[in-house]
């Protein structure tokens, strides 16, 4: 039996909340949930468990889960600068072209403004790490012009040549 699908907010809300709250849990807690994706791929795979891990992982096209929560960020960030996003999500991306009086050279990259903040549960919000994770991409994933499915399609082999030998 097939379940009806959730509306867009209701799922994107929901996407939400799993990113929340794996990027503000400690390092511990990551560990765990990376440890049952783990064991979901072995069941999978049919792998032993004495088997390392990473190409497996590989072969079903997996991303670590901290990996994997950056991907979630960065595919928020560009819904809020391409207008597809909730207000309570694109009001707190700004590009940094947007922000300051004077002229930068990131103001013609695409950078977005990373707001300070004073302890450590303010670095954990969404518009602090929400702009990290973006400035850390290359430039051509950053570009205005590149479509949503072709933005996630090239962020995720990305992230997996990046991960290659980390994995």
């Amino acid at each position: 039996m097939r379940q009806p699908e959730l509306s867009s907010k209701r799922s994107y809300h929901a996407a939400w909340t799993i990113v929340i709250r794996c990027f503000t849990a400690s390092h511990a807690n990551i560990w765990r949930v990376q440890s049952v994706q783990n064991a979901a791929a072995r069941l999978l795979t049919g792998a032993r468990r004495r088997e390392h891990i990473s190409p497996v992982l590989r072969q079903l096209h997996w991303l670590p889960i901290q990996t994997r929560v950056n991907f979630k960020l960065a595919c928020f960030v560009f819904s809020s600068l391409s207008g597809h996003a909730p207000s309570y999500l694109s009001d707190n991306i700004h590009l940094v072209l947007e922000g300051p009086r004077r002229r930068l050279r990131s103001s013609t990259d695409r950078s977005c403004f990373v707001p300070r903040t004073h302890n450590t549960f303010g670095d954990r919000s969404f518009a602090v790490v929400g702009p990290h994770v973006w400035n850390s991409l290359p430039g051509h994933l950053r570009d205005e012009n590149i479509t949503y499915s072709s933005f996630r399609r090239e962020l995720k082999t990305y992230w997996f040549s990046c991960n290659r030998g980390t994995m």
